[in-house]
């Protein structure tokens, strides 16, 4: 008895070690991507554990970036499978190490990294991108040999102008259309100022309307309108939009006609207002009436012209008295 109790003790304990054993399961496997295969199961509940893959970019992970300039640029980096490893965003013409996961490396504010969880993305943020930001950037990750995805940055420039020409000539009291046009712009500037000289124009008051309307694709017109101009109008205008350029144009009003630059204009839009050539030559025309008039004044200029008048009813009476 007492050998048949030890034998049940060591198949009691030889029983529980093979439940035991039956009960080891290996981890479970990383969740799965979606469309990526679930790994196959095996006989007796046991699982074959597929290597965990290493690091790669998406295929959604963009080669170019386009952005204008004074806007931010956004540089997205998608990496699957990442683990532990670092990513760091490097400037390719200098080789500036600008971000190492969420640190930055550069004193320049403007570019800082983030992490989105959600998508796996790593995003360079370049802020109030300038003309000198455009280049390639190189996401890198911290493998051995490390990986590298390049993105281009493309920076646009709009261009900046008045419409119409440099000088625009007016009638006091008609109504004035200064046009500010900004093409290749991807966005509308944030703001467009206005100067008078060195003092800024707000549309506060009736004195000045300012408006700003786009026209697609890549073309934005800022308008300043003043009603019933009058000669304090005068002077230099300039439109400055955010982060561009600025462009100006002289603003003349006449009291009264002008010769040839006033000739069927009103208003003072590119296609309404007088050119410079117009005001060059009607400047010229001025000055020969002024001269003109300043020469008739003159009693030894005016003379001659009246022999050559009183000439023709002399030799009419000789003739009659001949006959």
């Amino acid at each position: 008895m007492h050998m048949w109790a030890v034998s049940v003790e060591v198949r009691v304990a030889l029983l529980l070690l093979l439940l035991t054993s039956s009960n080891v399961r290996a981890p479970p496997p990383p969740p799965s991507e979606p469309g990526e295969e679930a790994p196959a199961g095996g006989r007796g509940g046991r699982h074959r554990r597929r290597a965990f893959p290493g690091p790669y970019f998406h295929p959604s992970t963009p080669v170019n970036v386009t952005t204008q300039l004074g806007a931010h640029a956004y540089l997205p980096c998608r990496i699957k499978n990442l683990g532990n490893k670092s990513v760091s965003w490097i400037r390719n013409r200098d080789s500036h190490i600008l971000t190492v996961d969420r640190y930055t490396f550069i004193s320049d504010e403007r570019f800082m990294a983030w992490h989105e969880a959600q998508t796996q993305t790593w995003t360079l943020q370049v802020r109030y991108v300038q003309e000198r930001d455009a280049g390639k950037y190189e996401c890198q990750v911290s493998t051995e040999p490390k990986m590298s995805h390049f993105v281009e940055l493309s920076v646009i420039t709009p261009t900046v102008s008045i419409s119409g020409k440099s000088d625009i000539y007016v009638k006091s009291g008609s109504t004035v259309n200064i046009q500010c046009v900004i093409t290749d712009a991807l966005e509308e500037p944030t703001y467009i100022f206005w100067y008078h000289g060195n003092r800024r124009v707000v549309g506060t008051n009736g004195d000045y309307k300012l408006t700003v309307h786009r026209e697609p694709p890549d073309t934005s017109i800022g308008t300043l309108t003043i009603p019933s101009v009058s000669m304090a109008d005068s002077g230099n205008y300039t439109c400055a939009p955010a982060s561009l350029q600025m462009a100006s144009v002289m603003l003349h009003v006449v009291i009264g006609e002008h010769p040839q630059a006033m000739h069927g204009t009103n208003s003072a839009a590119a296609s309404t207002t007088g050119s410079a050539a117009s005001a060059s030559s009607s400047s010229k025309s001025s000055s020969k009436s002024s001269s003109s008039s300043s020469s008739s004044s003159s009693p030894a200029a005016h003379s001659p012209g009246r022999h050559a008048v009183l000439g023709v009813p002399l030799v009419a009476l000789i003739l009659l008295a001949a006959t």
